[in-house]
């Protein structure tokens, strides 16, 4: 049996990135053999990327890359916010938002193939996974390549921002991202709300007038008019479009302007833009510490 030295350990944590006594653990196994002890932690972390996989990952961080007119917007997800604040971690978001600018992936599992530091992004996600022991996964992105400019906003790591704009002054342009991160407007222009969006709220506004309707006849108050009831829901769905549609809204550092007017007053048109915010959409689990307890009690009683 060939001695463990304290120096092969490092040497093959240097390699692998795995935790020290994986490491050692390996070396004895494969007899000394650095490339066999290679080998073995390659499949060991696999099996707990594997075990990882099935948890919910709805923390993390977004992360941004802007280089000669190509933009990537990230968002990589963790389980905790704990490891979102991991430095590995951290780097492997910003890995992820430089390849996705450089190589233009079609998808996330092409982002995944791509090479870095003679690996797949994939092989560094899942060392990773097995090192901490929690499980990662690179959500989604959105790539800009443009003639025009580029600015972004980070707010803290969670949420993110990257705009394309037309303009002399480059503050203009991190000052609507900084307000669009703020604000969180769902389209540039009213005309471009999605509709389910507008059928949503018209049907809040519709059932509100409803309610209001039904108690004005419960205090003998006369019913409304139907031309007034449908001017009621159009003036309803016409401020959901002002509040959600970024050109309409009133800006954050002078909200005697809207953001149209402000862009105006500054030379400036804003082309598009893009916003992520860590979590959003994901359904986290809800762990009921009581019910829990109750539950292994009553098991430990049937038992």
């Amino acid at each position: 049996m060939a001695a463990i030295t304290a120096a092969m350990v490092g040497e093959l944590r240097g390699k692998t990135d795995a935790p020290m006594m994986e490491c050692k653990k390996a070396l004895t196994e494969a007899e000394g053999d650095m490339a066999r002890a290679e080998e073995i932690l390659r499949v060991k972390l696999g099996g707990k990327a594997s075990k990882a996989s099935a948890r919910i990952t709805a923390e993390g961080v977004v992360a941004t890359y802007i280089a000669n007119g190509v933009g990537a917007l990230v968002e990589v997800n963790s389980e905790t916010d704990f490891v979102a604040k991991n430095d590995d971690f951290l780097a492997l978001a910003n890995n992820a938002a430089r390849l996705v600018a450089e190589h233009n992936p079609a998808d996330v599992a092409a982002l995944l193939a791509l090479p870095i530091d003679g690996k797949t992004l994939d092989e560094v996600r899942a060392a990773l996974i097995g090192k901490i022991g929690e499980n990662m996964t690179i959500r989604r992105f959105q790539r800009f390549e443009t003639t025009a400019k580029l600015a972004s906003y980070l707010h803290g790591s969670r949420i993110g921002v990257i705009v394309e704009f037309d303009g002399a002054d480059e503050q203009v342009g991190k000052d609507v991202a900084m307000h669009i991160a703020a604000m969180k407007p769902v389209s540039l222009s009213s005309d471009e709300v999605p509709a389910e969006l507008i059928e949503k709220e018209r049907s809040v506004a519709k059932l509100k007038a409803e309610e209001d309707a039904a108690k004005a006849a419960a205090e003998g108050k006369p019913a409304q008019s139907p031309e007034i009831l449908a001017k009621r829901l159009e003036g309803s769905v016409q401020k959901f479009l002002k509040e959600v549609s970024l050109l309409n809204q009133a800006f954050v550092k002078n909200d005697k302007l809207s953001v149209e007017q402000m862009l105006k007053a500054a030379n400036t048109s804003v082309k598009g833009f893009a916003m992520y915010v860590v979590g959003e959409g994901i359904e986290k689990k809800q762990d009921d510490f009581a019910a829990e307890v109750a539950a292994q009690m009553a098991a430990s009683q049937g038992a």
